[in-house]
């Protein structure tokens, strides 16, 4: 059996997708009107009971996702029926089409709103964002055309406008996967470390002052701690929402708000109070051994 030889080759659909995000992540001309959209979103959505509801926080993950399914769904199964049923489905392809349309704007909201939180620290994020949010507004206007076509009883031309808002929404679709999966917006930060299984050390503890928040670490992940009430206190210090370090946060008691977006967490459990923020922070036990503090994750 041969060993080794040539490596596999990227397809051509594949080395295209990455010239094509590579391409928008390094497009600096879409920086100065992101930058403004940006700023402008974080003005109108503020921070509160709002922020929290486009967020998804009381659903334990963000609200973007799902319902990009409804607007997505609806507009494949009205093209679905232009094929299928051409006839006998046109009346079920209109209405699928103006749910598409209607649902359109709160699921750009909630998207929206997702990206304003990241696009001031990812330069790439605030591009491809820009990009995503373009090819899906270019969708919506094919899918309004075909909609008034359809409405006049024009079958052909808004069956052809309806499968290129399809291609447009294909491209804006991959383009918020990019988002998702290559640059981590809407993640969990935390996920993937919630600290290390055994016992240990952080730092000694006289450094830790009673009621004052303090950033270490153990074994590579970022914990913050607080000494309260004569107990130490732990969590992951880098905020599950975007990242953010806790430990530069403001303190109220036990609870910590993110110095970037506002959310709070109870530093004595890890539970999320208000969002963004989607979930929990890990909590960490703590111990003294010999004048150390020392952390391990808990169970």
């Amino acid at each position: 059996m041969k060993i080794g030889g040539d490596m596999p080759k990227q397809s051509t659909a594949t080395a295209l997708a990455r010239r094509l995000t590579e391409a928008v992540e390094r497009a600096g001309v879409l920086d100065t009107p992101a930058a403004l959209a940006g700023a402008r979103v974080r003005r109108l959505i503020g921070r509160g009971r709002l922020k929290d509801l486009i967020s998804g926080t009381g659903l334990g993950h963000p609200a973007h996702p799902p319902m990009t399914s409804l607007v997505i769904g609806s507009f494949l199964s009205a093209l679905l029926l232009d094929v299928l049923a051409p006839r006998s489905g046109s009346a079920a392809a209109n209405r699928l089409t103006a749910v598409g349309i209607v649902a359109f704007a709160p699921t750009a909201i909630t998207g929206i709103s997702d990206w304003a939180d990241t696009e001031l620290s990812d330069e790439a994020v605030r591009r491809v964002g820009l990009a995503h949010a373009s090819a899906n507004s270019g969708a919506l206007l094919l899918y309004v055309a075909s909609l008034v076509n359809r409405l006049r009883g024009r079958r052909l031309r808004a069956a052809s406008l309806g499968l290129g808002g399809a291609l447009t929404l294909g491209l804006g679709g991959y383009l918020g996967g990019h988002l998702a999966y290559a640059r981590g917006v809407g993640v969990n930060q935390t996920v993937f470390d919630p600290g290390p299984a055994g016992w240990t050390p952080v730092l000694d503890s006289a450094e830790l002052v009673e009621d004052r928040l303090l950033g270490a670490h153990a074994d590579g992940t970022p914990v913050l701690l607080l000494r309260h009430g004569g107990r130490v206190l732990a969590i992951h210090d880098r905020c599950g929402h975007r990242g953010c370090l806790l430990s530069k946060g403001d303190l109220d008691g036990t609870v910590v708000t993110c110095s970037c977006h506002g959310s709070r967490f109870d530093i004595s459990d890890g539970t999320l109070l208000s969002g963004p923020a989607t979930g929990d922070q890990p909590a960490l036990e703590c111990r003294e051994v010999g004048g150390r503090i020392e952390v391990r994750a808990a169970p």
